[in-house]
């Protein structure tokens, strides 16, 4: 499936709105704007929160949980010592933990499981905010990888705009 996410231009935190390949928008990612750390909210089009994001605070680099109903499903970290690359972990449950694995410029990047392509991001260069075309493997979970884009976009640009 792909997916074009796109941060807003004007908002109070950081907020996406995320629209399938047919241009709806399937997903909102909200922001909270007044918190110690990030605190994002990744809901579908009903409001319905299909992933709370929170950034861990005390950690050695950037650092994030994904929640669903509660539960901690995965977690996303950026690896700080690599050479003229980016590399991100997603430590899900159980064995066989994907990874991001991109340039170092942060503008196109693959999920991978072990040698497989699960996924593939591309930041679009002229753009007045943050848009990624984003294309995921059949089977896949879309609401893990898409909240890990954003994750990874608010690592690496976080005051870009």
């Amino acid at each position: 499936m792909r997916y074009v996410m796109k941060q807003k231009l004007f908002s109070w935190g950081e907020d996406f709105t995320i629209k399938d390949e047919a241009g709806h928008d399937v997903y909102f990612v909200d922001g909270q704007a007044f918190s110690l750390g990030a605190k994002l909210s990744f809901q579908d089009m009903s409001g319905r929160e299909l992933v709370f994001i929170q950034q861990k605070l005390l950690s050695w680099g950037p650092t994030y949980e994904l929640h669903r109903e509660g539960r901690l499903v995965a977690v996303v970290k950026k690896k700080l010592f690599t050479f003229f690359k980016c590399e991100f972990t997603i430590d899900v449950p159980g064995p066989n933990d994907p990874i991001a694995e991109g340039d170092f410029m942060h503008h196109e990047y693959e999920f991978r499981r072990g040698l497989d392509v699960i996924g593939r991001v591309s930041k679009q260069w002229f753009s007045w905010t943050d848009t990624y075309g984003v294309e995921i493997a059949p089977g896949e979970d879309d609401v893990l990888l898409l909240a890990s884009t954003v994750v990874i976009d608010m690592a690496c640009h976080k005051n870009d705009n």
